[in-house]
């Protein structure tokens, strides 16, 4: 068996049982669980770079969606604050950059 000791979505230890092969999990701690989630953020992150595939933007947001949550706070929420910045500061579709201030 290969090592990963990683977070994965929740159906990943059925469906490797469903190919006939043999897995060892266990349900994260809130510390640990909060740790990895970060460790994942980071990972679909670098997969996003390098790939530019929307697949793993979805992957971000999934991540994004748990880390919410573990924080207390819903994914709409989040999502309301995002408006609410862009509706104060812009987003960023005009390109700016600032070079200096």
């Amino acid at each position: 068996m290969q090592t990963y000791n990683k977070l994965v979505r929740d159906n990943m230890p059925d469906h490797i049982i469903a190919k006939g092969e043999e897995c060892l999990f266990h349900t994260a701690t809130e510390e640990e669980y909060r740790k990895k989630l970060r460790e994942k953020f980071l990972e679909e992150w670098q997969e996003y770079l390098a790939s530019g595939s929307s697949d793993e933007l979805a992957d971000i947001l999934e991540v994004v969606e748990a880390l919410g949550n573990l924080a207390g706070d819903s994914f709409e929420n989040v999502v309301e604050k995002k408006q609410k910045k862009k509706k104060e500061r812009g987003g960023f579709e005009k390109r700016i950059i600032l070079e200096q201030s």
